[in-house]
């Protein structure tokens, strides 16, 4: 294939947030009550949590969010560029800047959504032990709206795409606009995909993950939240192997 075939075709949609990412100690992990291997959005006790780490540990600031650094990886893959899109919601700050600064350099073509009001979201990333938590404030990734994908310009992006990757988190937030490109996918052929992300998402938002399932060729999911899958759907087993 030449490589004017890959252009776009690979569309991501998510929560754009920046990493605030550390290996911490079991005190700190108790304090904010933070379970390793696990994801979960920030309360109103782990607001503190971002600037005791950049105090307390020797912390990295790192362009991410679970579908943004997928599609990060995938354009490096690709050594296209502009193989990828990505779509998301950032705040007008200079968190934003980087962020769109970052995923360009790194050859993503992105269409954020620029919100005036909110600043743009961070994601603690604590790691003790090989293991890791992320404790999500979404803040500006929070509000996403259906009208900017409906734009022509961002449409366009999913006309162009042939693969659709979306993490489950974005359930949480426009599930209109999953629901517009998993139909233009069913519609035209192409390939949907999404993440389980978390097991409070297969918990919490079962009933509007259950609509995208039928529409699934693939669903990504580590074994936490696979045996969360399958206690919610009442499969009975526990057996990840298989």
């Amino acid at each position: 294939m030449a490589s004017s075939d890959f252009d776009g075709i690979l569309l991501g949609m998510g929560n754009p947030l920046l990493d605030v990412s550390a290996v911490v100690d079991q005190q700190f992990l108790d304090k904010y009550d933070i379970k390793l291997n696990n994801a979960i959005l920030a309360e109103d006790k782990h607001l503190p949590m971002y600037d005791e780490m950049s105090q307390k540990f020797n912390v990295e600031y790192i362009a991410g969010g679970a579908t943004q650094n997928s599609i990060k990886v995938a354009q490096w893959m690709l050594q296209v560029p502009g193989a990828t899109s990505y779509m998301g919601s950032i705040g007008k700050d200079k968190y934003g800047e980087a962020m769109k600064k970052d995923a360009t350099a790194a050859g993503v073509y992105v269409h954020y959504y620029e919100d005036e009001a909110t600043p743009t979201g961070t994601c603690g990333v604590c790691v003790l032990g090989g293991e890791r938590s992320l404790i999500a404030n979404l803040s500006a990734a929070n509000c996403y709206k259906v009208e900017h994908l409906k734009k022509p310009e961002n449409w366009a992006l999913v006309e162009k795409a042939k693969f659709y990757y979306i993490a489950g988190f974005f359930l949480t937030v426009s599930p209109e606009s999953i629901q517009l490109v998993r139909e233009h996918a069913a519609a035209n052929n192409k390939v949907f995909t999404m993440n389980l992300s978390a097991p409070f998402i297969c918990e919490f938002f079962k009933d509007v993950q259950e609509k995208c399932l039928p529409y699934m060729d693939y669903i990504f999911g580590n074994e936490t939240e696979a045996r969360t899958f399958s206690r919610v759907h009442g499969w009975e087993t526990d057996d990840v192997e298989q």
